[in-house]
């Protein structure tokens, strides 16, 4: 067996994984589902609260805020509700040549609706913690 690097591979390991797509991560923020951290294996879930319990002892003394998490997904404008539209800060509406078009939150019409993707919220599709735990899918056979 080769022996231990004396330098780690990365100083940075975690930004450098959640700077890979990587789910429920942004360049601001991880989102972790709370009903699959509850359905981890046991020891798994005693090295996260710890992890956990550190990050808020360490980082404790910030004022940090209450958090509302939205099940976003990326879509086509044309391909939303009125709802999701309102949601995501835009309106359709006809425009003077009786054509649907649709507008930002500055007002500005969207040149090309059909090709024009935003982050719209979305029914959630993870199951919620009062759900009970979530089977992870079986291993792959070695």
């Amino acid at each position: 067996m080769p022996p231990e690097p004396s330098v780690p591979a990365s100083t940075t390991p975690l930004q450098d994984y959640l700077d890979l797509p990587a789910r429920g991560a942004n360049e601001d923020y991880l989102v972790v589902p709370r009903s699959l951290a509850q359905s981890m294996p046991l020891r798994w879930q005693q090295v996260f609260v710890g992890l956990l319990a550190d990050l808020h002892d360490a980082y404790g003394d910030l004022p940090w805020p209450d958090y509302l998490v939205v099940a976003s997904r990326w879509e086509l404008l044309v391909d939303l509700d009125e709802e999701q539209l309102a949601a995501a800060g835009y309106v359709a509406d006809l425009g003077p040549d009786g054509e649907l078009e649709y507008r930002d939150s500055a007002d500005q019409v969207v040149p090309d609706p059909e090709n024009h993707r935003v982050l719209a919220p979305v029914t959630d599709p993870l199951p919620p913690a009062s759900a009970g735990r979530i089977e992870p899918r079986p291993a792959e056979a070695l």
